[in-house]
């Protein structure tokens, strides 16, 4: 992707790479890595009255579960682990552009700035970049990039890229 590529060569960041409208609710997807092997699977849950996808390791394990919140004011999304909620993706009521918050239940909240639609974003931390999405990186059709910097929690940076996605892209 070479958008973090050369802190990451040396530090230890990894990509993954994820198609462009992922999936319907029902359908299943793969979220790859940098070598094309398949690292997260993204279940649709169907047949649920509100968005519910669930990630699972190459084992089936379950790692987060995605569900949308009904009946808030503006559009939502919690993320689930093992122990409760990790996080709420929440989007921003103002401005033109499209804006997201992750309210990080044991950690700083992340918020998500950049063009939504085209998979040309970044999620920052206190300002600083932790992970940067972009459509440059896919040598596959239909295809975007996520780079995640070292240190950082892969899988929630993950539930939050499909989180944005599936609210921006309905």
């Amino acid at each position: 992707m070479g958008l973090l590529r050369d802190r990451h060569a040396t530090a230890g960041g990894t990509t993954y790479r994820m198609r462009e409208k992922m999936f319907s609710i029902g359908d299943d997807y793969w979220i790859e890595n940098d070598a094309g092997e398949r690292v997260i699977r993204v279940d649709g849950k169907g047949l649920r009255l509100r968005d519910t996808l669930v990630l699972e390791d190459t084992a089936g394990h379950e790692l987060l579960k995605i569900q949308e919140k009904k009946l808030s004011v503006r559009d939502t999304m919690e993320i689930e682990g093992p122990g409760g909620t990790v996080a709420k993706v929440h989007k921003r009521l103002v401005g033109l552009r499209d804006r997201f918050t992750v309210d990080v239940a044991a950690g700083d909240d992340l918020a998500v700035t950049g063009n939504i639609l085209d998979h040309e974003y970044k999620v920052e931390r206190d300002g600083h970049k932790v992970a940067e999405v972009s459509k440059r990186w896919g040598r596959v059709r239909d295809t975007y990039g996520i780079e995640i910097a070292p240190g950082e929690d892969d899988a929630l940076i993950l539930a939050t890229a499909v989180c944005v996605d599936r609210m921006s892209h309905d």
